[in-house]
C-alpha cells in the first residue's frame, strides 16, 4: 500500500476535518498571473466551503477576473502531525440576501458573535458591502500523517 493512499482522509474524516477547522487558506490569481494569497475563516453554503470577503477586494476582482480558486486547511507542527485538505476548482460569487444570509448563519454557528442565533440581522447589515465566494472543487487532495503513528 502506498503512503499516499495510507494518510488519505475517508470523505467522513474529510467532512469532520472541515467542520472543527477554523481557518484556510485562499489563492485566487492576480492580475499579472501571480498568486494572491490570504488567510481566511470559512463557512458553508449548502455544503460547500465558502468564504465572504467586501465587494472590492483584491481576491474579489481576481475571482471575477479568473474564477479559479484554491482552498487549503491544514493543522500539525510536526511532520508526524500534519493533517489537511487542499482543494482546488472555481469559486462562484454570490451577494443575493439568502445566500449572505445562510452564509452569515454558517459563520454564526462556527465562530460565536453576532451573526449567532436564527435572526442573522448583523449578517444582513454587513452584507451589502459583502460578497460570497463558493468553492466548487474538481480536485480535493487530503492528508493525515497521524495515521502513520510516528513512522515514515
Amino acid at each position: 500500500m502506498s503512503r499516499r493512499s495510507q494518510i488519505a482522509m475517508t470523505p467522513d474524516e474529510i467532512t469532520a476535518y472541515l467542520n472543527e477547522s477554523h481557518l484556510c487558506r485562499i489563492g485566487t490569481i492576480g492580475p499579472k498571473g501571480e498568486v494572491h494569497l490570504v488567510t481566511m475563516n470559512y463557512g458553508f453554503v449548502g455544503g460547500d466551503v465558502a468564504f465572504w470577503t467586501y465587494k472590492a477586494a483584491q481576491k474579489t476582482t481576481n475571482l471575477e477576473r479568473n474564477p479559479t480558486l484554491s482552498v487549503l486547511v491544514d493543522s500539525g507542527y510536526k511532520y508526524s502531525e500534519l493533517k489537511g485538505i487542499s482543494m482546488s476548482g472555481t469559486a462562484e460569487l454570490r451577494d443575493d440576501p439568502e445566500i449572505m444570509l445562510e452564509f452569515g448563519r454558517s459563520l454564526g454557528a462556527r465562530y460565536g458573535g453576532p451573526m449567532k442565533g436564527n435572526t442573522g440581522e448583523a449578517a444582513r447589515a454587513s452584507a451589502t458591502k459583502r460578497v460570497v465566494a463558493i468553492l466548487h472543487p474538481t480536485k480535493v487532495m487530503s492528508w493525515d500523517h497521524t495515521k502513520l503513528g510516528g513512522t515514515y
